[in-house]
Order: C-alpha cells, then structure tokens, then sequence
C-alpha cells in the first residue's frame, strides 16, 4: 500500500490544539488518522472482493482444464473412429468396385450367350427348313 508521507509540517494552530480537540469524541481515533484509517478500510474491503474473484478463478480454471481434458480426449476418440469408417468406406469402395467389374463380364458374357442362342436358333430353323 502506499503511504502518504506529508511535505510540510502541520500547521501551527493544529499543533497547539489540545488533545481531546484532535480526536473523535465517539471513536477516540485522531482525525489526522482517521481519514486514512477509512481509506485503508475501502481498500481493504476491495482486496477482499479481489481475493474471493481469484479463488473462484482458481476453481473456475481446475473445472475448464478438466472439460478441456474430456473434450481433448473426445477428439481423439473421434479421429480414431474416423480413421476407421474412413477405412471402412474405402475398403466397401473397393468391393463395390470389383462386384461392377464382375457385373460387366456376366453382361459382356451373357451378351455373347444371347448373340450365340440367337445364331443357333436361325441355323436351327434354316436347318429345319432344308430338311423337312
């Protein structure tokens, strides 16, 4: 705290003046005190109010770094999980990929039985038509 350190010398009527004109008559405290006596009071009172603001930062801090932890390990659990639907999804890709290729060789195939059934049925036909 800072203390007032007067430059000047009191006046001299302030100190010829009794002892009992110098104090107060309900407190006994000297008014050339008192005055500093409340300031030091409201400065009192403000670094109450300042202590209990920081011991709930305190508290307040403990709680964040807590969530922050949950919230941190969440995030690991979710890249975790991401990584392996990534995989997942790359490897059902994959064999969606190889069914349509399998797909396009039956067509392929079943066009090449079709265009065959096709040409057995009209030598079949000719065939019947040249001897019957």
């Amino acid at each position: 705290m800072d203390r007032h350190i007067p430059v000047h010398a009191l006046p001299e009527e302030i100190q010829k003046m009794l002892p009992e004109e110098k104090v107060c008559k309900y407190c006994g405290v000297s008014y050339l005190i008192l005055h500093e006596f409340k300031a030091m009071e409201e400065k009192v009172k403000a670094m109450e109010k300042e202590m209990k603001f920081y011991q709930g930062s305190v508290d307040r801090e403990k709680r964040l770094q807590e969530k922050l932890h949950s919230l941190n390990q969440e995030l690991e659990q979710y890249k975790i999980d991401s990584k392996s639907k990534t995989e997942r999804i790359y490897d059902v890709g994959m064999q969606l990929k190889n069914q349509q290729n399998e797909f396009q060789k039956v067509e392929k195939q079943l066009s090449h039985l079709q265009d065959e059934l096709k040409i057995k049925y009209r030598q079949s036909y000719i065939f019947r038509l040249c001897f019957c």
